[in-house]
C-alpha cells in the first residue's frame, strides 16, 4: 500500500485496527512511535547495485491500556511527517515487535489494516546458480498424452 492509499482510507475510518498474518490483532492501545523514510542502497548476490525506498511506520504497545489512536490523530501524525520529512508517496512498511522486530507490508480489508508477511528472496537467481522453478505437471495429464515409448511402439 502506498502512502496516498492509506491517507484515503483514513478519511472514512473512525477507529484503527491492525491484524497480524496469524489472524491475531495488534492490541487496540498501540502507539505509532515512528514514521520515517528509509532509503536502502545495496548490492545483490549477483553484483547488481540496487535501491529501495519505503515509508516506515513503527507500531508499539505498552501497558497504557486506555490509549487509543484514532484515524483523525493518525492523519495529523502523517501530515506532520510529510511536512517535516518531505515524504514521497512511497510503499509502506510496518514494523511491529514479535520475537524480534518484524517487517510487514500493509493492505486493507473488511475495515482493518492487515500486516502482510514479507519474505526474503534472491534478486539475482540467474547469476546465482538458482535453477528456475520446474513447472508442476499432473501425472494424470501425462497418461493421456501419446508416448513414443509406449509398449509395442517400436521405439526401444
Amino acid at each position: 500500500m502506498r502512502l496516498s492509499e492509506l491517507k484515503s482510507i483514513l478519511t472514512d475510518l473512525d477507529t484503527l485496527a491492525f491484524e497480524l498474518p496469524t489472524g491475531e490483532h495488534v492490541p487496540a492501545h498501540f502507539h505509532v512511535t515512528e514514521i520515517g523514510a528509509i532509503h536502502k542502497r545495496f548490492i545483490d548476490c549477483g553484483g547488481t547495485k540496487r535501491e529501495e525506498h519505503v515509508i516506515n511506520f513503527q507500531l508499539w504497545t505498552a501497558a497504557d491500556y486506555d490509549h487509543r489512536l484514532g484515524a483523525e490523530k493518525f492523519q495529523k501524525i502523517i501530515a506532520l511527517s510529510e511536512r517535516e520529512l518531505d515524504l514521497p508517496d512511497g510503499e509502506i512498511e510496518v514494523e511491529y515487535q514479535a520475537d524480534t522486530i518484524g517487517k510487514y507490508g500493509l493492505s486493507f480489508r473488511n475495515g482493518r489494516f492487515l500486516l502482510d508477511r514479507k519474505m526474503t528472496d534472491c534478486l539475482a537467481k540467474d547469476n546465482c546458480g538458482i535453477p528456475a522453478q520446474k513447472p508442476k505437471i499432473r501425472l494424470s495429464a501425462l497418461a493421456t498424452q501419446e508416448s513414443c515409448c509406449a509398449p509395442n511402439s517400436g521405439c526401444c
